[in-house]
């Protein structure tokens, strides 16, 4: 859908007009509804461009609502915490509250969980998914995030934030600093996004085409979504808006009709026919249920014309 077929639609938490945001006037299908929003962002945020901005607006943050954050994710909670909450407040946010959860005991905390089930917003950011996830999965906080995006709430991810948010995450699957290869990673997530849906961030700046072809090829039913840095995708019901500098690569793995996955994780070279990809630019609606552009979903559903004598 192309930017001058949007038009304003507000979300339940949003404070008012002045926070809304972009959305095509459809109705998702029950199955699809959530009252919150998801605002999934590749990493590399800057604290002045649109992805973060748009987290910001969404939330009425930059109307004083309050966004409580989380940096399990990262080796040094406390100083990305320091380091996010100046930029969220560059982003126009002047009510943000960082508990550190570096561990399950803290997850458990019913303050912390309190804080953040209250909360207009949550964001969560950057570091090690599998750590992320193997900290807050099913604890006291993960299930108040749960709660409060059912509730309303926009929880946005940056990068293993992101990452997290999905019900199957990746990581590895790529050479570390050594050059040596690490093992490919893909586990249950946090499932705030349903849609057997997989998230690699960082895409186009760190070349992830081919781990996501390879993850998409050992879990064909499932769709890779591959965020490039400082990129949001505005997920709202079975809709995601691109916002920001990059895109959103979508891999969709159902109608393979050869792979040689199995003999990859022995060495081999990936091979795949049939593989379907494509790409979301800015301002792009992508149909998370259909996986398809949302201005072909709807060319699709016209009527054809009655024809007339």
């Amino acid at each position: 859908m192309h930017p001058s077929q949007f038009a304003v639609r507000s979300c339940s938490s949003i404070r008012s007009p002045q926070s809304a945001i972009l959305y095509p006037l459809l109705t998702p299908r029950r199955s699809d509804e959530v009252a919150g929003s998801l605002v999934l962002i590749g990493g590399g945020c800057t604290a002045d461009g649109d992805a973060l901005a748009t987290f910001v607006r969404m939330c009425g943050a930059d109307e004083g609502g309050r966004i409580v954050g989380l940096t399990t994710a990262s080796a040094d909670p406390v100083s990305s915490a320091v380091a996010w909450k100046q930029d969220l407040a560059i982003a126009g946010a002047s009510n943000v509250e960082f508990p550190i959860v570096d561990r399950r005991a803290r997850a458990q905390q019913r303050d912390v969980a309190d804080m953040v089930r209250d909360a207009p917003g949550i964001f969560l950011g950057g570091g090690d998914q599998v750590q992320f996830v193997a900290t807050i999965s099913g604890s006291k906080v993960g299930l108040a995030i749960r709660d409060a995006y059912h509730a309303g709430a926009i929880v946005c991810g940056t990068s293993a934030g992101a990452a997290a948010l999905t019900e199957v995450i990746l990581a590895g699957g790529e050479p570390d600093d050594d050059g040596a290869m690490i093992d490919m990673h893909i586990g249950p997530g946090l499932g705030l996004l349903g849609f057997h849906a997989m998230i690699d961030t960082h895409f186009a700046q760190r070349r992830r085409l081919q781990r996501l072809f390879s993850a998409v090829a050992a879990n064909p039913a499932y769709m890779g979504l591959g965020l490039d840095e400082d990129t949001g995708l505005v997920v709202h019901g079975h809709l995601g808006a691109v916002v920001g500098k990059g895109g959103v690569t979508f891999v969709d793995g159902r109608g393979v009709r050869f792979d040689n996955a199995d003999a990859v994780r022995q060495g081999a070279q990936l091979t795949l026919s049939y593989l379907r990809v494509g790409i979301v630019g800015n301002g792009f609606v992508f149909n998370l249920r259909e996986r398809e552009l949302e201005t072909l979903v709807r060319a699709e559903r016209r009527p054809e014309p009655t024809p007339t004598v």
